[in-house]
């Protein structure tokens, strides 16, 4: 379900920007406006990404995704390739759920 709800907000996302120049009669936004709505779409998804890493229903849940999204961060700090770190990350959470630590 969430992913179909990232779908559909994306495709709006794009509707948005592709509709809006053309009903505001080719009259651009301020700059301001702009970086603004350039800022929507990762802030979304990423929100999108933190709820359902951290949550079951509506109770925080901090299990093995939440060690894993934190390596990820820490290489991802350290500069190392987002592969890397996706596949350190997918790695750390295996490790910590085959340890049955929960």
């Amino acid at each position: 379900m969430t992913w179909v709800l990232v779908g559909v907000l994306a495709a709006g996302t794009v509707t948005l920007k592709v509709l809006g120049p053309i009903v505001a009669g080719g009259v651009q936004p301020p700059p301001a406006l702009v970086r603004v709505i350039d800022l929507l779409t990762p802030a979304l998804l990423t929100a999108l990404i933190v709820a359902s890493t951290f949550s079951s229903g509506r109770t925080l849940v901090l299990d093995a995704r939440a060690v894993g999204a934190a390596v990820g961060v820490v290489l991802l700090l350290l500069r190392v390739p987002l592969v890397v770190a996706l596949l350190a990350s997918a790695a750390v959470v295996a490790a910590v759920r085959y340890a049955g630590i929960e």
